[in-house]
């Protein structure tokens, strides 16, 4: 279901952009203190967000899909962005996450990236039970992974 959006990249970033649009329009939101979370292609997305130059505090991708959208605008970066990636995850290999690092250091972006070491993709999902395809919980990887993001959520809203 995933591939057609995946292959029409410019249409998933328009959808993200007025998502985000909508979202700053809730009375409820206050628009200068935005962050995004996804996990898997919901972390695809986030960083996607984060390469339109979205004026938004920060991004965290979750066993997220790392790679570059062909329709990257060379925006600026203005999010912050954390990565919380499983180092086994057969969907993100070290070579993609190794690119990812250095797309993010050349656009000068204030990154980070926590790998855990015997962690497939879905790590934080506990009915995530298929190491076969390259899938499984754990619970040391979700729990340091949520307290990662806390502590990066607390750092880009003060």
């Amino acid at each position: 279901m995933l591939t057609p959006i995946l292959e029409d990249r410019e249409m998933l970033r328009a959808k993200l952009l007025t998502t985000l649009d909508i979202v700053k329009q809730q009375a409820e939101v206050d628009a200068t203190k935005i962050a995004a979370i996804g996990f898997c292609f919901g972390g695809l997305s986030v960083l996607n967000i984060a390469r339109t130059g979205a004026d938004i505090k920060g991004v965290v991708s979750i066993h997220g899909l790392l790679g570059k959208p062909g329709n990257a605008t060379g925006a600026k970066i203005k999010s912050k962005v954390l990565v919380l990636h499983g180092w086994d995850d057969p969907l993100v290999p070290p070579d993609d996450v190794v690119a990812f690092t250095k797309e993010m250091t050349e656009a000068g972006v204030d990154w980070q990236l926590h790998a855990y070491g015997g962690t497939m993709h879905a790590f934080t999902h506990p009915e995530a039970n298929d190491p076969n395809h390259g899938m499984a919980y754990s619970a040391d990887a979700d729990r340091r992974s949520w307290t990662a993001m806390a502590n990066f959520l607390e750092e880009v809203f003060t």
